[in-house]
């Protein structure tokens, strides 16, 4: 991987960094991590796009769609946490060798307002406030859709995701807005729609199944689980709907499936609406940790699976907060679900600026597995990796079942707190891991993993890459091959993506 600056060029190589002592530290730039943080100008369409270091794969052949926040700042006001930014959609298509980008803004109700007003008019749930002090955001709950967390295919449309309401429907070619959808009618108009869908490729029900679920939360919440065909004639419609009620207020970002079960991590919070209704706090910021409180795992029955209609299994989990799950499979009497732990709920304090943040203050995520026994309802935790990480994930083609490699996003060191620098790869089995890093300049964001055509093999295929450039101020496309985490090309992209969040691929229809 070759940085500029100055038109001086420094190369960075796969390596392990515990072979290569030099770059086994945490010392980075954080003006460099900082500048991705700035508003996206562009919106482009199908411009083309030129290997800038290694060389095309013409195997590719497929669009790889992701998601993030693009306007961070409005009229001199910035926002309190990226995660209230409206969403923008890239789209790098690959066919023959060759590759062309697009990005378009979600135009959302709310974005469109504000960009007609050019300031915020709504409060963000991390934290952003609307000008003019508490007397200006005390007893306004309203949010916008911001649209901003995930983009994924379903049947001919492409959907993006906010987990707090309704998706937003994009025509896949171009990107343009089609509005907010009901999915055929499965929705009621804006209800709650995860932001976290699981693709089951091993379903007997469909080539593809997409598997998602929403939630109404509330002194008692209910977890609706439905499950879609996404391949075929009747792509997009419904194979199993069903709805379970949860005591107390649930905050659930994320599950995992199993060939028979979807599972839940209720974490061990508090919240207290209060200041968010007296417009001193966003509701994110409202959540706490609680220790009178046990975290529980609420295991619901697929209707697709061998216990249809069975009433929900509650079980006692351990300790810590818990954002995303890995992947999820089931070993006799026990379901093993691999997580990323954090000590405590991550939180931008109302004086704090997230530009400016203490990394070494801030709970660390921790890859840790989960072994629940269905049984005795009984849960143990086993670490697999102390390293700081997030964003992990697997070959499509396992979810659901056991996999023995995953891909995440990881800092340059073994230890401490720091930015998100490196990639690794981990066998869930042995531990054995391997790195390729960005550092020292570098930033990375969630890898996505595509198989081969064919591939006999699980960890065969390529790994896609946004990386922040902070020798250039610019964003890259970075391609890995997964197996060993080889670097195979760079893309330099021609706008700069701030620090983004999930992504998927899509083959192209031909495929």
């Amino acid at each position: 991987m070759i940085f500029s600056e100055n038109n001086k060029k420094f190369d960075v190589k796969v390596t392990s960094l515990q072979e290569k002592q030099s770059i086994n530290n945490n010392q980075f730039n954080k003006e460099d991590w900082s500048s991705a943080y700035q508003n996206v100008e562009l919106e482009l369409e199908n411009k083309n796009l030129e290997v800038s270091q290694g060389n095309s794969i013409k195997e590719l052949n497929g669009t790889l769609f992701k998601n993030g926040p693009g306007i961070l700042e409005r009229d001199g006001q910035w926002l309190h946490h990226p995660f209230d930014g409206d969403g923008m959609i890239s789209a790098i298509n690959f066919k023959d060798g060759k590759a062309t980008f697009t990005n378009k803004f979600v135009k959302t109700k709310g974005y469109l307002e504000e960009k007609k007003k050019n300031k915020f008019l709504y409060r963000g749930v991390f934290g952003t406030q609307k000008k003019g002090g508490i007397l200006n955001n005390v007893l306004d709950l309203n949010f916008k859709n911001i649209a901003n967390t995930h983009v994924i295919k379903l049947g001919d449309e492409l959907l993006a995701l906010w987990e707090a309401a309704g998706p937003h429907a994009l025509d896949p070619k171009n990107l343009e807005t089609i509005g907010l959808t009901t999915l055929k009618g499965v929705l009621k108009k804006n209800e709650a729609f995860s932001a976290h869908p699981k693709i089951d490729l091993n379903s007997k029900y469909s080539k593809e199944v997409l598997v998602t679920f929403g939630v109404q939360t509330g002194p008692q919440s209910t977890i609706r689980l439905m499950e879609f065909s996404n391949k075929g004639n009747k792509a997009g419609e419904i194979l199993f709907d069903r709805k379970d009620k949860l005591n107390g207020f649930a905050f659930l970002h994320d599950f995992a499936i199993t060939t028979n079960w979807a599972i839940f991590l209720q974490n061990a919070i508090d919240f207290n609406p209060l200041p968010f209704v007296m417009g001193q706090k966003g509701a994110a910021q409202c959540l706490k940790s609680s220790p009178n409180k046990k975290a529980k795992f609420f295991i619901v029955p697929r209707d697709s699976g061998l216990y249809s209609g069975k009433s929900p299994l509650i079980i006692d989990a351990p300790e810590g907060f818990v954002f995303h799950h890995v992947n999820a499979y089931e070993d006799g009497e026990n379901i093993v679900l691999d997580s990323i732990f954090y000590d405590d709920f991550p939180s931008v304090g109302p004086d704090e600026d997230f530009r400016d943040i203490d990394f070494e203050k801030y709970p660390a995520g921790k890859l840790k597995r989960s072994i629940i026994n269905l049984k005795s309802h009984y849960s143990e935790l086993k670490t697999i990796s102390e390293q700081t990480c997030e964003f992990a994930v697997i070959n499509p083609k396992f979810t659901g079942i056991k996999a023995t490699h995953s891909w995440m996003a990881c800092t340059n060191a073994k230890s401490g707190n720091a930015p998100l620098q490196a990639i690794k790869k981990i066998n869930l089995d042995t531990k054995e891991e391997i790195f390729w890093t960005a550092a020292p300049r570098g930033f990375v964001s969630e890898p996505i993993m595509v198989p081969k055509t064919n591939s006999k093999k699980e960890d065969e295929g390529y790994l896609l890459i946004l990386v922040w450039n902070g020798a250039r101020r610019g964003s890259d496309l970075i391609i890995l091959d997964s197996k060993n985490l080889e670097h195979l090309s760079t893309y330099e992209l021609p706008i700069n993506i701030p620090h983004g969040l999930h992504g998927s691929w899509s083959n192209n229809e031909e495929d």
